[in-house]
């Protein structure tokens, strides 16, 4: 049976490193806190674990940074659920939020004992999104085979269970985290065959300084570069992955540099030998619940909108806050102060005192600053290539769910007058199936608008969710009332 009703001063959605730090912030000053995520344990992508009961025998602290800080999280968080003011649920998928004159209504599913589903409402009065990221993602002819995977499914596979997902893999697309992952596949015995970074090696040069002022990132990529020299892989400037070839599974992908412009310089193609792929091109921002809300939104450096907020981490709607990469993609020192910022705006509206001192907020907020102009010189840095539609035939598959092709796409803007994916869906029905066009949809974007910010389809329904869940809802509501507000 489902459960509604009032159970919290605020409500935060996302378990990462904002979330995180927004929920312990808000229990510092006194607040009751509903934390939910939809994963089995607390960290978001970036402090993705194996299940605590299985800790012990998958070890993979060494895959981690900040632990120290990740468990000092956890620990505030146990000890405010000790004193009854933290209402975690976990494996609670958010598929909808409404706003009324009082707060705001979020609607999950309790998935712990799947496949039965529950029907859990949430109510606050404020209500917090740190939803985070995933990865963007270009198709190329091929890329639908078993075996091609983001590259943050190639992290999470290691993170989470400790897996290695193949024993000749070849990544690539651009920006620093192509990096991380091959260190740490490479440190677990996969031989990393080429990693193909897009952007050239003076694309730092440009914009220096905020790198020079974040020596940490510098460090940190320094690091990965020797484990990379360390274990033998080659690192391919102004190179891609333009298709992937085999039959039951990738047996190998085709390489080749890249013009200026991201097109193929003819003549240098090469094929790798490679049983697993993994490519990521940067982030889009996880706006779907956002969007419905009407909040404002703003053009980023790198190709997405994101959510559009002041100082304090508030949007445009009263009442709703966001953090995390929902707005910058610029990592987890830049969401854990956001977070923070976003708790104390929190505290201030709620009438109650801050928990960081004068001082504090002040090196925070510098912190935020810093690492903003870092993920804005990241965006300019690694761009996605203006011209990566030429890896494309007509006939490769542009959205896997609904078979949708390049070249559907391509006539839907010639002949159909598609000019966003939107039109696109109407048309061709990319974007209709199981992702809803979380995976198809900036593609398609690029291929119809290459030089508008894209902007998520709004949906109402934002994770797919059983017809016994949302009866179970209806029965929620009867008995209380109609507490469970639509």
């Amino acid at each position: 049976m489902g459960t509604t009703g009032e159970t919290a001063d605020l409500v935060v959605v996302g378990a990462g490193p904002a979330g995180l730090a927004a929920a312990v912030t808000a229990l510092a000053g006194g607040l009751r806190v509903a934390l939910v995520d939809s994963a089995g344990t607390v960290g978001g992508q970036f402090w993705r674990h194996p299940p605590d009961t299985a800790r012990a025998a998958i070890p993979t602290a060494d895959l981690h940074h900040g632990l120290r800080e990740y468990r000092a999280l956890r620990e505030a968080l146990a000890a405010a659920g000790d004193r009854g003011r933290l209402d975690l649920r976990l494996v609670h998928h958010v598929w909808s939020v409404t706003r009324d004159d009082d707060g705001f209504t979020v609607h999950t599913v309790d998935r712990r004992r799947a496949p039965e589903e529950t029907a859990v409402t949430l109510r606050a009065p404020r209500l917090l999104v740190a939803t985070g990221a995933y990865d963007r993602q270009l198709p190329f002819p091929g890329w639908d085979l078993p075996g091609v995977l983001t590259l943050g499914g190639l992290q999470a596979l290691l993170k989470g269970g400790g897996v290695v997902a193949g024993d000749r893999v070849a990544l690539g697309g651009t920006g620093p985290f192509l990096l991380p992952v091959a260190a740490a596949l490479a440190a677990r015995g996969a031989r990393v065959v080429t990693v193909c970074e897009a952007a050239g090696p003076s694309a730092w040069l440009r914009s220096p300084g905020p790198l020079l002022r974040n020596p940490a990132k510098g460090a940190e990529g320094a690091r990965y570069g020797l484990t990379l020299a360390r274990h033998g892989v080659r690192f391919r400037p102004r190179t891609a992955i333009v298709a992937a070839e085999g039959t039951d599974r990738v047996t190998s992908v085709e390489i080749a540099s890249l013009a200026a412009d991201g097109s193929p310089r003819p003549g240098t193609e090469r094929r790798v030998e490679a049983d697993t792929v993994g490519v990521g091109w940067g982030f889009v921002p996880q706006l779907d619940l956002l969007v419905p809300l009407g909040c404002a939104l703003a053009d980023s450096d790198d190709g997405n909108t994101v959510v559009a907020v002041d100082a304090g981490q508030r949007t445009t709607v009263p009442g709703l806050y966001a953090a995390g990469e929902v707005g910058w993609v610029g990592g987890a020192r830049l969401s854990l102060a956001e977070g923070r910022l976003a708790a104390e705006s929190v505290l201030a509206d709620h009438g109650a005192a801050p928990v960081l001192g004068r001082g504090r907020r002040a090196a925070v907020r510098a912190t935020v600053k810093r690492h903003r102009a870092f993920a804005r010189a990241l965006a300019r840095a690694h761009p996605v290539p203006p011209a990566w539609s030429r890896w494309l035939t007509d006939d490769t598959v542009v959205c896997r769910c609904e078979e949708v092709t390049a070249g559907a796409v391509r006539a839907a803007r010639t002949d159909g007058g598609a000019r966003d994916h939107r039109q696109v869906k109407q048309l061709t029905r990319a974007g209709m199936g199981w992702c809803q066009g979380r995976v198809c949809g900036p593609a398609v974007h690029c291929l119809v608008a290459p030089h508008r910010s894209y902007t998520p389809t709004e949906r109402l329904v934002a994770t797919p969710l059983t017809l016994g869940a949302l009866a179970d809802l209806d029965h929620a509501r009867e008995n209380t009332g109609g507490a469970a507000h639509e």
